[in-house]
């Protein structure tokens, strides 16, 4: 819907000693397996701590929103429903989510039941007890297919070498936020941002504490590889100046090479008389010089579209229906 207001005076307003938040997407069949094991693993070990659970419905096609109703006619102190107008991604999903919380810290977990909800308890005390601002599961193995978990570590070794050198291996989705490290994030959200690049990019103290990811309870997952190339992009390009320092080391290379090839040129002429002639040669410079050019503005057109999308500042999201009392503020614009 909008946006977290930068204004650094604008505080996390606190109610519940903890807050969940769940981007639901297509997940019909695993909301009430979830719920249930969250409610008998994390809600009843913390008697003494409040809880909310906030359900982002990112536009599911499914009856998932049913479900969540079904959810809410069950657990009407605890779960609170934000029903998007349409399906605006996982990213504004998570977001949305954390602009209505109203946790001392909050948990953001996924849909589908991969994430062991009793981890839950350990990033609670990393919290409360130990001191840290922010807990992270990152994932040491996982059940799939290969494929997914190749392309999976091969993205975020990337990201690892390139922008965040504390970035797990296995990448993670399951984290810990306390209040501090929430208004950071928050005041700090842009058009196209990187949740897990701006959580490390905060600085604050963080717990890493390693599981195996099941499979999901149901369905299918939703996370494709475009999605997951444009994530590694959106990693890269946010947070690195390497695309362009690989443009600008790449021109430096091919005038050089250029010089030296012109020289060679000239001097065989002068001292073997061989004659300068031949297309060949000149098509092949043209198609490698050419191509690597339009790579070039590729790129540059990546930054520039990343630029336009950060001043037309559109809402990241729009909130069509809230199911429940939330006492923060809706964001605002910035």
């Amino acid at each position: 819907m909008q946006r977290q207001n930068r204004d650094p005076q604008i505080a996390h307003k606190t109610r519940y000693d903890y807050s969940l938040v769940i981007p639901v997407y297509f997940n019909e069949g695993c909301l009430f397996p979830l719920t249930t094991s969250i409610i008998e693993m994390v809600v009843s070990k913390n008697i003494n701590r409040t809880c909310e659970i906030i359900f982002v419905d990112d536009g599911s096609g499914d009856k998932s929103l049913s479900e969540l109703f079904e959810l809410r006619a069950l657990y009407p102190d605890l779960i609170k429903i934000i029903k998007f107008s349409r399906n605006f991604g996982q990213n504004s999903a998570i977001i949305a989510g954390l602009s209505h919380t109203s946790g001392k810290c909050v948990v953001v977990t996924s849909a589908d039941g991969q994430d062991p909800p009793e981890l839950i308890n350990d990033m609670l005390k990393a919290y409360f007890e130990d001191g840290f601002e922010i807990a992270i599961c990152t994932r040491k193995s996982r059940d799939g297919s290969i494929f997914r978990a190749l392309t999976s570590r091969i993205a975020y070794t990337i990201i690892k070498k390139l922008t965040f050198p504390n970035m797990p291996v296995g990448g993670f989705d399951y984290v810990l936020m306390g209040s501090q490290a929430l208004d950071v994030y928050l005041r700090n959200i842009d058009s196209n941002s990187f949740f897990q690049g701006l959580i490390l990019w905060s600085g604050f103290k963080i717990k890493f504490i390693q599981y195996h990811r099941k499979e999901r309870i149901s369905g299918k997952s939703g996370y494709t590889f475009s999605k997951m190339l444009f994530n590694l992009i959106d990693a890269i390009l946010a947070y690195s100046y390497f695309p362009i320092r690989v443009m600008s080391y790449t021109g430096i290379i091919f005038s050089i090479f250029g010089f030296l090839y012109a020289i060679d040129i000239i001097l065989t002429k002068i001292f073997y008389g061989v004659p300068i002639q031949g297309w060949a040669p000149i098509m092949v410079v043209l198609l490698v010089t050419g191509g690597i050019q339009i790579l070039m503005l590729g790129v540059i057109g990546e930054y520039i579209w990343r630029i336009l999308s950060q001043v037309r500042n559109r809402d990241l999201y729009v909130i069509e229906s809230l199911f429940g009392e939330f006492t923060s503020q809706s964001p605002k614009k910035y």
